[in-house]
């Protein structure tokens, strides 16, 4: 890319955000430590009736599996498939590594999940003369040092450059100006559509919208019948569509508090089973996210809002810190089932919260395990024998009893 046409990118935008997307990400962190699997139908996850696919190879996918579908289904497709348990300390480790080589690129890193984030590459390709080069660079000196491949999207806005970045799997790069809309984004599939949920989309091909120019076209007439399909999204995809939106990174810490992600219904919905469904999501989402970052936390929280605004946070602790997602899930399910009172609600979020290092568990433990063990033991002895005076099992510790915290508010 020349000069001018980079000066003309600058002029056509505020930002340059670049979307990094590693591609199949557990199954070639597998490929990594045993080479034997290259090139073969590898799935990350659980096996049985229960289990689930968490990543397929790309010569897995060929045979019709995709993330999210359960293994026996997976099995049907591709008999020979290899089945492998998800290591999350493994693949930790090898994020931890991706994230710290982004940013010696740029410090302005959002990490949308363990093996993806958004980087505003503004002020680091101000003074590039050839940025497809460089960015094709950055992208084979991240396979030469991690065994890791991404594909790179370009854009103005986060949604152009996340759009862009699934194009070309794996190992792509695409850059995707305002002026490229039409040719490059116009053409896709609604269904590829960043955004739209599988129920929604459905909706838009019924509606005659089978791809995303179709759904330009009608966004930018104003058409009454998508308003009545997209709510309150219509204003924010109209923006999408024609090149606008946001570009704002959020800048996590690196050591975070608290680990938390939400979301907001296409339409506002008071269906327990899709609200149940989301939680799923969020919580498996979470609990890779910690687990990827070595954290455990001991109180879960969930957050419900509702179309007047009012936001509802309720929380659950507990004694035992986990990143499990099993556990995550059960906690915010059952507050889930315990507050929510089936009003209509537009976003719902799972947070895992004091948050520690595990190892520093360890460390801790030895130091004061002994004392601890002592005092225990001695507690639950009084309590045993208190409980036998009474006849009753009245009395138990107070770490034994899971606390529930409340907060309501509105919000502005």
């Amino acid at each position: 890319m020349s000069t001018s046409l980079f000066l003309f990118i600058i002029s056509l935008m505020s930002k340059i955000i670049v979307h990094i997307d590693l591609n199949a990400f557990f199954a070639t962190a597998e490929e990594i430590r045993d080479s034997s699997l290259v090139n073969k139908p590898v799935i990350i996850g659980g096996d049985g009736r229960k289990g689930i696919v968490s990543t397929a190879s790309y010569p897995a996918r060929k045979f019709g599996i995709r993330s999210g579908m359960p293994t026996f289904q997976a099995k049907k497709l591709c008999p020979h498939v290899i089945i492998l348990p998800v290591d999350f300390h493994y693949y930790g480790l090898l994020s931890r590594e991706f994230f710290a080589f982004v940013r010696k690129y740029s410090k302005k890193v959002e990490k949308a999940s363990v093996d993806e984030c958004y980087v505003d590459m503004t002020e680091t390709l101000k003074e590039v003369a050839d940025v497809h080069a460089y960015l094709i660079g950055m992208q084979n000196m991240l396979l030469k040092k991690t065994g890791l491949k991404c594909s790179i999207g370009v854009g103005p806005t986060k949604f152009l450059a996340k759009m862009a970045s699934d194009m070309k799997k794996p190992m792509g790069l695409t850059i995707l100006r305002r002026r490229d809309i039409p040719k490059l984004l116009y053409p896709l599939p609604i269904r590829d559509f960043y955004g739209i949920g599988r129920k929604t989309s459905p909706k838009l091909e019924a509606a005659g919208i089978k791809t995303i120019g179709d759904l330009a076209k009608r966004i930018n007439a104003d058409d009454a019948d998508l308003h009545l399909i997209l709510g309150k999204f219509f204003f924010v995809i109209k923006d999408w569509v024609n090149g606008y939106g946001n570009d704002e990174l959020d800048l996590e810490p690196w050591d975070p508090k608290s680990i938390g992600n939400s979301s907001t219904f296409m339409h506002d919905t008071n269906d327990f089973s899709e609200i149940k469904e989301m939680i799923a999501s969020l919580a498996k989402e979470v609990s890779e996210r910690a687990q990827a970052e070595r954290k455990k936390g001991s109180t879960i929280q969930i957050v419900i809002k509702d179309t007047e605004f009012k936001t509802i946070n309720r929380s659950i602790t507990f004694e035992q810190p986990t990143n499990e997602y099993e556990v995550i899930f059960d906690k915010a399910l059952t507050l889930l089932e315990r507050h929510y009172k089936g009003q209509l609600i537009r976003l719902v979020g799972v947070t895992l919260q004091n948050l520690i290092d595990p190892r520093d568990l360890v460390i801790q433990m030895s130091l004061f395990d002994y004392r601890k063990h002592e005092e225990e033991s001695t507690t639950k002895l009084l309590i045993n024998e208190l409980n036998r005076k009474l006849k009753k099992p009245m009395l138990i510790r107070a770490s034994e009893i899971e606390t529930e915290n409340k907060g309501d508010k509105n919000e502005d």
